[in-house]
């Protein structure tokens, strides 16, 4: 609202000015955030080496004589050889290694946020005053 009267004769003014008002506002925000993870893993391995080993060798030499005498003579000779090897030879291989892992994980994650504000203002001028209160542009 805005008055100006300068009156009858000109030399009173009255001037008035009035303001009011009013503010409503408002923030939401909402973020969300879901997640799942889930992993496996396994590995299995085998491995064993043995190894065995003998041998043995016999060998033997021999004369034999045999003598009978007084009415029928005998005699008799031998000679012999004795040769005997044995060997064993046994490989094994075996080896067995494992292991196994699974994981699982779930998230979730809400944020909010809700901010409500209000406002209100007023505002007022008056100016009362004479000829003498003002210059020579007012006129």
């Amino acid at each position: 609202m805005s008055d100006f009267d300068a009156g009858d004769s000109g030399h009173d003014v009255d001037y008035g000015h009035y303001e009011a008002g009013q503010e409503h506002d408002a923030l939401d925000q909402l973020h969300q955030a879901h997640g799942h993870e889930a992993d496996y893993g396994s590995q299995f391995g085998q491995y064993e080496q043995d190894h065995h080993a003998a041998e043995s060798t016999a060998f033997s030499q021999g004369h034999h004589v045999e003598y009978d005498a007084p009415a029928a003579v005998h005699y008799e000779s031998d000679d012999f050889t004795n040769y005997s090897h044995n060997a064993e030879v046994d490989d094994h291989v075996f080896a067995a290694e494992g292991s196994e892992h699974a994981h699982q994980a779930d998230f979730g994650e809400l944020d909010a946020l809700q901010h409500r504000f209000d406002a209100a203002f007023a505002e007022g001028t008056q100016f009362h005053g004479g000829e003498g209160h003002l210059g020579v542009a007012s006129n």
